[in-house]
C-alpha cells in the first residue's frame, strides 16, 4: 500500500508541475492582439514586462514547490515521520501536550524553511519589478508579529480541539466543529480591531468627494458598513486592492492607498461595486455556510477514520499517535483536494461573473469596471494570456481578457 500511495502522490505532483509548465510555455508564445479596451493602457513594452514578471514568478514557483515536494516526500516516505512521532510522544507527556508539540514544532520548522523563499520573493523578485516597498526591518517586524499571533491562535485552536478530543472521545467531532466554527466567527468579528491594525494603519478617506461617492454607492446597494477607510498598503507593496472586512455591525470598506492612486474615482467605485455584489448576491454568506458544512463533514470523516487499524499501514507503519494519524489523514485530504479544485474554481468564477453583473446594474454600465481592471492589470503586471486549461483548473476569476470583453458587451439588467 505504501508503494501505491507513493505512486499516487508522484502522479498528482507530476500533474501539478505539468500544468505549471504548460502555463509557463503558453505565456512564452506569441500573443494574439489585445482588445480595444487595452489599447493605450498596455503597450508592447508593458506587455513584455508583464511576461517577464510572470515568467520569473513561474520559475521561482517551480523551485519553491519542488523544495516542498522533496521535504514532504522525505518526511512521509523517508522514515522521518515514525521517528518524529516516537520522539514527540516521549518528549511530551499527556495527550494535549503531545499534540501541541507534534504540530507546533512542525509548523515552526515549516515557517523557518519558508524564510529564504519569502526573502527572495520580496527583496529580489518583487524588488526587481518595482513592487516591494518593504524594508528588511519591517519584514522582520511583520514576521515576528505573525509568528506570535499565529502561535497564540495555534495554542487556542489546536489545544482546544485536542482537549475536546480527550474529554469526549465518542462525540468530539461535533464539539470540535462547533468550537472551530465559533472561533471563526469570533475572529471575523474582532480581526478588524485587534489583528489588522497590528500590520496596517487605517485612517478615514482623505478625499471627501470619494467618501461621499462610496457612501452613496453603499446606500444604493443596500449594504451597511460602519466605516470607509484607507490603508497604508504602499508601505509594503505596490500592488493594489479593495475589500470588505468584518461581520455584522463591524463591516468596513477598506481601500488600498495604491488603488486610489491608480484609478479614477468612477473606476474605483465600479471596482467597489463588484465587491458589494459579493455581499448582495450572498456569496460571502454562502461560502461561510459551505465551509462550515465541509468542516462538519471533515470532522465526522476524521472521527470515523482516525482510529482505523489500517491507517498507519498506508505508510507501511505499525502504529502512529493520534497526532501522527491526523497529519496523515490531512495529507491524504490534500491529495484528494486537487481533484476538487476545478469544481471549486468553476463556482468561484460563476460568483465573480454574478458580482460583475451586479456592478453593471449598480453603476449603469461595465465600461468603468473594465477600464479599472485594465489599469490594475497594467499597474500589477498581471498575466493576460494564461493557458485555458490552467484557467479552468486554478483560476478563481475569469481571465482578464475574457472578463473585459464580457463586461464591455453587457448592459444593466441583461439576462444572465
Amino acid at each position: 500500500m505504501k508503494i501505491l500511495l507513493l505512486i499516487i502522490y508522484l502522479l498528482v505532483t507530476a500533474m501539478k508541475f505539468f500544468l505549471d509548465w504548460l502555463n509557463l510555455r503558453h505565456r512564452q508564445q506569441q500573443h494574439p492582439p489585445l482588445p480595444q479596451a487595452f489599447v493605450g493602457q498596455i503597450d508592447a513594452e508593458r506587455m513584455a514586462k508583464s511576461d517577464a514578471y510572470a515568467l520569473a514568478g513561474d520559475k521561482f514557483g517551480f523551485i519553491e514547490d519542488g523544495f516542498g515536494f522533496i521535504v514532504s516526500l522525505l518526511f512521509l516516505f523517508g522514515g522521518i515521520l515514525p521517528w518524529y512521532d516516537n520522539w514527540a510522544s516521549e518528549a511530551a507527556s499527556g495527550f494535549v501536550a503531545n499534540g501541541l508539540l507534534f504540530f507546533g514544532l512542525l509548523l515552526l520548522v515549516q515557517m523557518l524553511l519558508g524564510v529564504p523563499f519569502s526573502l527572495y520573493r520580496n527583496f529580489v523578485l518583487e524588488e526587481k519589478f518595482g513592487f516591494n516597498k518593504m524594508s528588511f526591518r519591517l519584514w522582520c517586524v511583520d514576521t515576528i508579529k505573525s509568528l506570535l499571533i499565529g502561535g497564540a491562535l495555534f495554542v487556542v485552536l489546536a489545544g482546544g480541539a485536542l482537549w475536546l478530543v480527550n474529554k469526549a472521545p465518542q462525540s468530539w467531532w461535533l464539539w470540535v466543529w462547533g468550537f472551530w466554527g465559533g472561533m471563526t466567527l469570533f475572529l471575523m468579528y474582532v480581526s478588524p480591531y485587534l489583528i489588522e491594525p497590528l500590520f496596517f494603519k487605517f485612517s478615514p478617506l482623505e478625499k471627501e468627494s470619494l467618501e461621499d461617492g462610496v457612501r452613496e454607492l453603499l446606500d444604493k446597494a443596500g449594504v451597511k458598513a460602519g466605516k470607509v477607510l484607507q490603508v497604508d498598503a504602499s508601505r509594503r507593496s505596490g500592488h493594489s486592492n479593495a475589500y470588505f472586512t468584518g461581520i455584522g455591525k463591524v463591516k468596513r470598506v477598506v481601500l488600498f492607498d495604491t488603488l486610489m492612486e491608480q484609478l479614477e474615482d468612477k473606476e474605483l467605485l465600479a471596482v467597489l461595486a463588484h465587491e458589494l455584489g459579493h455581499w448582495r448576491c450572498g456569496h460571502i454568506r454562502k461560502r461561510l455556510i459551505k465551509s462550515q458544512l465541509v468542516a462538519l463533514f471533515s470532522c465526522l470523516v476524521a472521527f470515523k477514520l482516525l482510529n482505523a487499524d489500517w491507517l498507519p499501514g498506508l505508510l507501511g507503519l505499525e502504529q502512529l499517535s493520534f497526532a501522527g494519524r491526523v497529519l496523515l489523514l490531512g495529507w491524504l485530504a490534500s491529495l484528494l483536494s486537487f481533484f476538487w479544485t476545478p469544481i471549486s474554481s468553476w463556482f468561484s468564477r460563476r460568483d465573480e461573473r454574478q458580482a460583475d453583473q451586479f456592478a453593471i446594474d449598480l453603476v449603469g454600465s461595465g465600461r468603468e469596471l473594465a477600464s479599472g481592471l485594465v489599469k490594475l492589470a497594467r499597474e500589477n503586471l498581471s498575466s493576460l494570456f494564461p493557458h485555458p486549461l490552467y484557467v479552468a483548473i486554478y483560476y478563481s476569476h475569469p481571465d482578464l481578457v475574457t472578463r473585459v470583453k464580457w463586461l464591455e458587451g453587457r448592459k444593466p439588467s441583461q439576462a444572465k
